[in-house]
């Protein structure tokens, strides 16, 4: 485990030469990598969103692509498409930037939900469907999704079949003025997102990611994981609560977070620390005519109070 937390500690630091004053962000973004899933940040524009997803992939050396989503967009051209070769007179499959380790599909709301679909398969079954033929994806596979928080007008807001694809939705938020001043003072010295060097290799990455199915999980923490799930179905503020799906990437990201803290085995700390960033988007409020910003600000409140309620094992 000492080992594993120095290597997450080098991560951590590489990527925080960019990301100033971000380090809840940043660890919940190695976390979501290491437990394989998809991160969905939601914040206003210029705070960091795009250069993050740089710096993760730099940092670990991995296959890099970004697709500007735009109304425009069709699924081909995140998928792939097929050729005709005159002189072999057959299709070929040319893979469109989906065939990648790190995905970010930036102000991915700006597409039609049949473009923003083409990423479901993906997400869910690491591969990709096309012209009857099936594509695996290469591990580690990860979505990086951003959408800014203010703006409405041309845009379509995620599908909740979507939203639950994603294992963590984040906002990075302002830094703060001491981090900012920071950040005005050390442009000129600061590294390129695009630019700074890798600290681990692909081969490390996986091996963390299989290093999170032996974190151990006590039967009493699951019981209260599962209690705050059933809590959030019976919650009368809640239209909908968390799914089983849900409750699955809910307990592989609390065994990931273990894992980053250089743990093999979880804590009722974990469950608290994860549980709006991993739940505030899988559930509904019964005021779901609420603005998008209202929403997830609510349900986060909802998340929180049903921490307070339900009883933590000691």
């Amino acid at each position: 485990m000492s080992s594993v937390q120095e290597k997450v500690s080098r991560l951590k630091k590489n990527i925080e030469q960019v990301i100033f004053g971000k380090s809840e962000t940043i660890e919940f973004a190695i976390t979501c990598l290491l437990a394989k899933g998809h991160l969905l940040i939601e914040d206003v524009p210029g705070v960091g969103k795009t250069s993050l997803a740089h710096c993760l992939a730099n940092s670990l050396h991995l296959d890099f692509k970004r697709i500007q989503f735009t109304n425009d967009l069709l699924p081909a051209d995140i998928t792939g498409v097929s050729i005709y070769d005159q002189e072999e007179k057959c299709f070929h499959f040319q893979k469109g930037p989906l065939f990648a380790n790190i995905v970010l599909a930036d102000e991915i709301n700006r597409s039609t939900p049949r473009t923003q679909s083409a990423l479901l398969e993906a997400m869910n079954e690491k591969q990709v469907s096309a012209d009857n033929n099936t594509y695996n994806l290469e591990e580690p596979f990860m979505v990086i999704a951003t959408q800014n928080l203010i703006e409405s007008q041309g845009t379509y807001p995620l599908p909740e079949s979507q939203l639950d694809r994603f294992m963590f939705y984040v906002s990075m938020g302002y830094p703060s003025q001491d981090e900012e001043r920071r950040l005005l003072q050390e442009q000129s010295t600061r590294p390129d997102p695009a630019s700074i060097q890798p600290v681990l290799e692909k081969e490390e990455v996986l091996k963390l990611q299989t290093l999170v199915d032996s974190v151990n999980i006590e039967p009493v923490l699951t019981d209260y994981i599962l209690n705050i799930i059933s809590a959030t179905r019976e919650n009368p503020n809640l239209a909908l609560g968390v799914s089983p799906r849900g409750g699955l990437i809910f307990q592989r990201a609390i065994r990931a977070r273990a894992l980053v803290c250089g743990r093999d085995y979880c804590t009722p700390d974990d469950v608290k620390h994860l549980a709006i960033p991993v739940l505030c988007h899988r559930v509904i409020p019964q005021s779901h005519n609420l603005s998008h910003k209202r929403r997830f600000a609510d349900t986060a409140t909802i998340i929180h109070q049903i921490l307070e309620q339900v009883a933590v094992p000691v």
